[in-house]
């Protein structure tokens, strides 16, 4: 799985850590595409729409198969990263 995963990160087909609505499929693919995310989702339900019972397969899939995009954690402003002293 790893390696579908690092084949979608190379293509640029991540789920985006931010405007995301369920599962960031289609913000991924508009972000993917050069769209924004509700045209995105608009043209994705259309697309859906021509093949009935497909957004039940299609959807999930590629929540799975496309990686989340790797974010970067840090620590809250204002607070201190203590280390245990001996």
């Amino acid at each position: 799985m790893e390696t579908v995963h690092q084949s979608m990160r190379q293509q640029g087909l991540v789920r985006p850590a931010r405007g995301r609505v369920l599962g960031g499929v289609c913000a991924g693919l508009g972000q993917r595409f050069g769209i924004d995310p509700w045209p995105a989702r608009l043209l994705f339900i259309l697309i859906l729409l021509l093949i009935p019972g497909s957004q039940i397969l299609v959807y999930p899939i590629l929540w799975i198969i496309m990686p989340a995009e790797p974010v970067a954690v840090t620590p809250p402003a204002g607070t201190m990263w203590a280390t245990p002293v001996d």
